[in-house]
């Protein structure tokens, strides 16, 4: 079992940066696929960004190609999600999530993912 806590959120202008973090309870952090979905007002909850277990791979939605990175310390049970350039398409909620498998023809739904956090507001002014 893993729980989830998001942090980070904000309000930030266009073209500004914010850093999520989502820490992790539970000793077998590292075992795990992590992936940040979102989710806009009226909106379905959609793909952000993967990171596998060792950190070795990792995929972005092309919406947030190049502005975004994701990366996981599996020391401190962390895995953070730096945007940059942000644009006012980027607000929603940020969902961590947390999969004990991964699937690279499937990594982008949510249903491969087993647990979620309860989500950090981010909000980009224009």
């Amino acid at each position: 079992q893993v729980q989830l806590v998001e942090s980070g959120g904000g309000l930030v202008q266009a073209g500004g940066s914010l850093r999520l973090s989502c820490a992790a309870s539970g000793r077998t952090f590292s075992r795990y696929t992590m992936a940040w979905f979102r989710q806009a007002p009226g909106k379905e909850r959609e793909f952000v960004a993967v990171i596998v277990w060792s950190g070795a791979m990792t995929y972005y939605a092309d919406s947030v190609k190049g502005r975004v990175t994701i990366s996981r310390d599996n020391a401190k049970n962390t895995v953070d999600l730096q945007m940059n350039s942000l644009k006012p398409e980027d607000t929603a909620v940020y969902y961590c999530a947390a999969g004990t498998a991964f699937d690279t023809d499937n990594y982008y739904f949510d249903k491969q993912y087993d647990y979620w956090g309860q989500g950090t507001q981010v909000t980009v002014s224009s």
